[in-house]
């Protein structure tokens, strides 16, 4: 736990400037794609020819909204606060909730915020592809039948590549995206030129003017501007991936001018009289030059996508990790790192959701009416969870603390209930799917404690344990027997599941309980901890962080080298194999939430690919569990 990420050892400038180039492909997509569809919305909800008073209103509330949003809140204080590293929302839930002190509510805060997430994580990709293509019909008028197909057809081909991994084109992310804020920049700055006076709607009064003109009809256009940072909380979510530095240097030397450039640039080109209908982003190309952009444009927008998927496949690992989903096959899909990974049943679910969201709303303006809500109630969690932090890892004052996180509150508490005005219109789509999502952590996560309940009751003493052994002269076994349990005393319930029904027991025991802490990673000197029960009978535990995949068979051999006595050469893996029954006895939970546990449990992955476990060594034990 850290008070500033940059406590890490600083990176040499060859590799801060080879991180931050990375960092544009995966941190900066989605807020970077933002300029080819966000002005235009917003100046359609301010009427249908917006004079010039409204059109620098508009412009000086995207500007200040990227200033104290992204800039202040996310760059400058919210990655200040890190769990060994690690940002985002779970990270702060389980920094906050579980490392310094349990408690219910932060988590239950930090788990809706990261199902909200996905919900918006489906509009995305949707969004991002069809004002790329659309761009197609100031260039070739005929081809806006084609569009949706086009659009369906790159979504349907990204998400059945996700098998395959990024690792080999990965690395055309980052010059692909500097090319992209280049030209966002260049054109931006075209834009400019022709209305110079634009860039006077830095002064913030012009958008505090139009807001006290307007009244509700502001407040309603406020979900628009919005969507110019729909993209800053993936900032806070990948400084794991690259750490703080490189992301502040690439949003600031990068990023947020080429951003201002084309959000002036745009509203430039609407002042001197162009149309606010259509894309205004692609007004702002030259003509001959229109193809070349739309497929920039269209590669930048895939860029953005990939990175949401893969955002999504790494928190669904964290959630797994701590405890809040079953365990679901992950895949490393590369060697060259840790976020390369793919999560079939995430990008399928992904896959159908943003798919059918593309065909049912056809268009970008049409999209924007279910974008905005789950990302800006994630905002408002992070807000809340960041006061926190101010007063228990900072230490600041109660009023300093408060009149910072008071500015932070206000204004997402602005963006969310203007961005409610859309729930009817669409907006209840990624709140319904984040919704769902939360429900299954929550379920998922007590029905977990409730057969953990029932397996201790279950328990047996040592040495009570290992005198039945002597009285019921069970026959010991040359090689080791190495068995998984959850207890961290006695002997565990799946041992003596074997003893009673096969009638043996191997010569060297090893009982391993694997922890998930709320860190992302765990010390090597610090992981294994190991004692010698009774005479070859060893008990461990395995400690490892919610961004790490445990590896059984490694762990072994480190334990040998700590002094433990077992061989290595004839290990057989035992572990139990839980069949829950559902009954109507509202022991624990009602009765539908057991069925929906009892679904989640026997669809989830093996727990021998979970730990890498050889298969030609499992033995599972099986037993029924009635909760």
């Amino acid at each position: 736990m850290n008070a500033d990420s940059d406590n890490h050892k600083p990176p040499s400038r060859a590799s801060l400037y080879a991180m931050s180039l990375a960092s544009l492909g995966i941190v900066f997509g989605d807020i970077g794609t933002s300029p080819l569809y966000a002005l235009k919305i917003v100046l359609s909800l301010a009427g249908e020819n917006p004079d010039p008073s409204a059109i620098m209103g508009v412009l000086s509330l995207i500007l200040w909204t990227l200033i104290l949003v992204t800039s202040l809140k996310y760059v400058t204080l919210a990655m200040r606060v890190d769990n060994d590293g690690e940002g985002g929302i779970l990270a702060l839930m389980s920094l906050l909730g579980v490392k310094l002190r349990p408690r219910p509510v932060i988590i239950a805060l930090g788990l809706m915020g990261a199902a909200l997430i996905y919900g918006d994580g489906a509009i995305t990709p949707a969004i991002s592809v069809l004002s790329a293509l659309e761009g197609l019909e100031i260039a070739i008028p005929n081809v806006q039948p084609y569009i949706l197909p086009m659009a369906v057809v790159i979504l349907l081909l990204l998400f059945a590549l996700q098998p395959k991994g990024t690792a080999h084109i990965g690395r055309l992310f980052g010059p692909v995206m500097l090319l992209w804020f280049i030209i966002l920049a260049v054109l931006g700055l075209l834009g400019v030129m022709q209305h110079p006076s634009v860039l006077l709607a830095i002064n913030p009064q012009y958008a505090i003017s139009y807001l006290l003109a307007n009244g509700l009809k502001g407040l309603a256009l406020l979900s628009g501007v919005f969507l110019c940072v729909t993209g800053a909380e993936a900032l806070y979510a990948d400084m794991g991936h690259f750490g703080a530095k490189p992301i502040r240097f690439s949003w600031a030397v990068i990023v947020f001018p080429s951003l201002l450039l084309n959000y002036a640039g745009q509203a430039a080109l609407v002042l001197s009289g162009a149309s606010a209908n259509d894309s205004i982003f692609f007004r702002l190309c030259p003509a001959s030059l229109m193809i070349p952009l739309v497929i920039l444009a269209t590669a930048a927008t895939i860029i953005a996508s990939q990175s949401i998927i893969t955002g999504a496949f790494s928190m669904t690992r964290q959630a797994i990790q701590l405890g809040w989903l079953p365990r679901l096959e992950i895949r490393q899909t590369s060697a060259e790192g840790y976020g390369q990974i793919y999560v079939g049943a995430v990008n399928w679910l992904l896959m159908v959701v943003t798919v059918s969201l593309t065909i049912i709303f056809k268009k970008s303006d049409n999209l924007a009416s279910a974008y905005g809500i789950a990302v800006s109630a994630t905002m408002l969690a992070t807000s809340v969870l960041l006061f926190i932090a101010m007063r228990e890892i900072w230490h600041w004052s109660r009023l300093k603390a408060g009149s910072v996180a008071l500015v932070f509150l206000t204004i997402d508490s602005t963006f969310f209930i203007s961005n409610l005005a859309k729930f009817a219109d669409g907006g209840y789509i990624p709140v319904m799917l984040a919704a769902v999502i939360y429900g299954a952590m929550m379920i998922w996560h007590r029905g977990v404690e409730i057969v953990s309940e029932n397996n201790q009751q279950t328990v047996v003493p040592i040495g009570k344990f290992m005198a039945g052994l002597e009285e019921q002269k069970i026959a010991r076994v040359t090689g080791t027997a190495v068995f998984l349990t959850r207890t961290l005393t006695d002997a565990p319930p799946v041992m003596v599941w074997h003893v009673k029904h096969n009638r043996a027991l191997h010569e060297r025991l090893f009982v391993l309980t694997v922890i998930t802490e709320s860190v992302p990673w765990v010390k090597s000197g610090t992981r294994l901890s190991l004692q010698e029960i009774a005479p070859h009978f060893w008990r461990a535990t395995a400690r490892y962080g919610f961004m790490e995949r445990p590896d059984i068979p490694e762990l072994l051999k480190q334990s040998c080298k700590l002094g433990c006595t077992i061989g290595l050469n004839d290990v057989t893996y035992y572990v139990g194999h839980e069949t829950i029954l559902a009954t109507d006895n509202n022991r624990g939970m009602p009765y539908w939430m057991e069925l929906v546990f009892v679904t989640m449990q026997r669809n989830s992955s093996h727990v021998s690919d979970y730990f890498g476990l050889p298969t030609d060594s499992l033995v599972e034990v099986g037993r029924q569990i009635v909760i």
